[in-house]
């Protein structure tokens, strides 16, 4: 599957110079879907030389052109939605529904900045003094490595690849190792579309030692990256020997609060859509669920009902709800997790293990737990998996309170009918995103991040590409320009006009 690609650099794609590959796996049924190339340090040093090239095309290009060209893209990924969703489900094993769902948001990302790029507006700020105007400009911040996780690595890749390329950045993007296929597609479609060769490259191999040698050059400027709270820190310490200029979106462990003047059925299917999907294996999964004490019976019976409806197998099927855990090493940490969260004294309403009838495939129920306290290890440990603990609460300060506690903060879902709660609670929760009544959270038109130990910058939105733009502020004062032009100098130069013009009357130069 992975014979077309390789390393994308110099707008060519190419075996890595030591012919090494790795395997790939499908999640579903634990076979080898291919071998994809492993970038060698060598390879790293082609991609650098290669991005800053590219940068000084890219930056000198048009941002209608930029424009054009994204739009493009987002055009063809929608064309080829069949393709890109059939390489995440294989690669991750995400259900087929859920992976074109990812497609479409991110061809809504490639057309937000391709709007966005040409919307880059600079200032002119009055000044303090009479003669004097200060001039604010923005400009790209240089090449930018996108480290991109294997969870959604469509919308991820898209959010940096599309940002980038707006603000008239070259873009190194490294893919996880589990989902290489769908991110070399996405590049060969920006190579299909028109961008310039060295503008976007990309790197596909070990995370660690690919990231180290793009930190350690000088070359790189910026850095965006989407992981874990731990991994994020390892990347800014690096990066802070080059002061380089670093996006983190991290960890979370969001609460997900149901008060009781809420509508339950809406509620629980709100949180069935938000849990599961790709199985919890989402930053923004809800991980803590509160729910107030006169509601939580209502709330858990009917959650445990509906859960028992989902449909669990390969994601190739359509019908497929829930597909496997992405990797052998997770489906084992779940299982660490739900022994520790049973010892702890929790209670198992549902799931607690591996489901019969599959004799392959990473596959694990979703597990429901009751009796569930503060203190429990799954209420501190992201649990990245279809595990729910189930807490009551007696009163809005106290669960505001408790839900804040803890220092990831990327986002928070609330369930109310009263909008005084509603605005109350979102203004207290200590989150990037606090999502009522909704599900739905990240979408292109909106910034999208945390706070805390959850990161900082922002992706989506108008926000967004200003992370890729150094400014630049210009005072220019008039008096002292006028005070060293003479008539002289100013008859000199149009002399020199006219001879350069071919007599000065032709094109726009008769304006001065």
């Amino acid at each position: 599957m992975y014979e077309k690609f390789g390393q994308f650099i110099d707008g060519k794609w190419i075996k890595s110079s030591n012919r090494e590959t790795y395997e790939v796996i499908n999640p579903a049924n634990e076979e080898i879907l291919g071998r994809a190339s492993k970038a060698s340090p060598e390879d790293v040093e082609k991609a650098l030389k290669s991005a800053e090239q590219g940068l000084e095309v890219w930056k000198k290009t048009t941002p209608w052109q930029r424009s054009y060209i994204l739009r493009r893209i987002a055009d063809k990924m929608r064309e080829k939605q069949d393709v890109l969703a059939k390489w995440m489900t294989l690669e991750m094993g995400k259900p087929l529904n859920e992976a074109k769902g990812e497609v479409n948001g991110a061809a809504d990302i490639f057309e937000w900045n391709a709007e966005e790029t040409k919307r880059i507006y600079g200032q002119t700020v009055e000044s303090r003094f009479e003669d004097t105007r200060v001039h604010v400009y923005y400009q790209p911040v240089g090449v930018v490595a996108a480290l991109v996780p294997w969870n959604f690595p469509l919308v991820l890749s898209s959010r940096k690849i599309s940002t980038g390329l707006a603000a008239g950045c070259s873009v190194i993007v490294k893919p996880d190792v589990i989902t290489p296929g769908v991110v070399m597609e996405l590049v060969e479609i920006c190579r299909e579309c028109g961008v310039p060769p060295g503008v976007i490259n990309l790197l596909s191999g070990d995370p660690p030692s690919i990231a180290q040698q793009l930190i350690a050059s000088d070359i790189v400027k910026k850095i965006s990256i989407t992981g874990s709270s731990r991994v994020g820190k390892l990347i800014l310490k690096q990066a802070a020997d080059k002061v380089q200029r670093v996006t983190m979106e991290l960890s979370g462990h969001s609460p997900f609060i149901v008060f009781d003047d809420a509508d339950i059925k809406k509620a629980t299917d709100m949180a069935i859509a938000a849990k599961f999907r790709n199985n919890g294996q989402v930053c923004i999964s809800p991980n803590r669920f509160y729910i107030q004490e006169t509601k939580k019976d209502e709330f858990v019976n009917l959650f445990v009902e509906k859960t028992k409806k989902l449909k669990i197998g390969d994601g190739m099927d359509p019908s497929v709800q829930l597909g496997p855990i992405t990797t052998k090493k997770r489906l084992n940490e779940i299982e660490e997790l739900v022994e520790t969260t049973k010892k702890e004294g929790a209670k198992v309403l549902l799931g607690g293990k591996r489901p019969s009838g599959f004799n392959k495939g990473y596959f694990y129920e979703p597990t429901i737990f009751d009796n569930v306290k503060d203190d429990f290890t799954i209420m501190k440990v992201e649990p990245f998996g279809p595990l729910v603990p189930m807490l009551s609460f007696k009163s809005f300060d106290e669960v505001i309170e408790r839900a804040n506690n803890h220092e990831l903060g990327l986002s928070s879902y609330i369930c109310t009918n009263s909008m005084e709660t509603a605005h109350k609670a979102s203004e207290l929760m200590e989150t990037g995103t606090v999502a009522v009544n909704t599900p739905q959270v990240a979408l292109a038109e909106a910034p999208f991040g945390g706070i805390k130990q959850a990161g900082y910058g922002r992706e989506g939105g108008s926000m967004a590409i200003k992370d890729y733009l150094n400014v630049k502020y210009t005072p220019v004062s008039y008096t002292h320009l006028r005070a060293h032009e003479t008539r002289e100098d100013l008859g000199w130069r149009v002399v020199v006009g006219k001879k350069k013009g071919g007599g000065g009357g032709g094109g726009g130069g008769g304006g001065g």
